[in-house]
């Protein structure tokens, strides 16, 4: 297994919206809640720059979830200006989705991700690490 050190991670207790969503405030009132998560979850005071980082969001589901390629861009634009300076220094997306019903092996799961599983709702995980070499996601 390999040892992860996180540059940052955060747990947000509400189901996502889709960047596609017809209702653009409550887009807006997605992003905003989930920049306002990210300050509270954020120590380091400024953003991260000048380097690569990996995304990473785990979105535990019940029925009907919404699409996963739509709920990372929201995700990722709310965390700019905290975690990270800018979008573009995310190289790489990893995104999985999991239905709360079918049960979740919480086996060398990141506490945070076990704390939402273990709630029995909608949540997404997201975590920040340095991105690591192509050959090693391969």
């Amino acid at each position: 297994m390999r040892v992860v050190h996180r540059l940052f991670e955060m747990l947000i207790p509400r189901r996502p919206v889709s960047h596609q969503a017809k209702d653009r405030d409550n887009l807006q009132d997605w992003k905003n809640y989930v920049y306002g998560r990210a300050r509270s979850a954020w120590a380091r005071g400024l953003p991260l720059y000048g380097s690569s980082f990996r995304f990473t969001i785990v979105y535990l589901c019940g029925d009907s979830p919404a699409d996963i390629d739509n709920i990372i861009k929201p995700i990722q634009d709310a965390l700019v200006g905290v975690v990270f300076s800018d979008d573009s220094l995310v190289s790489d997306v990893d995104s999985h989705r999991r239905f709360i019903s079918d049960g979740i092996d919480l086996t060398n799961l990141p506490a945070l991700l076990i704390e939402g599983a273990l709630s029995g709702e909608e949540c997404v995980y997201v975590a920040v690490d340095s991105a690591g070499p192509l050959g090693s996601y391969l």
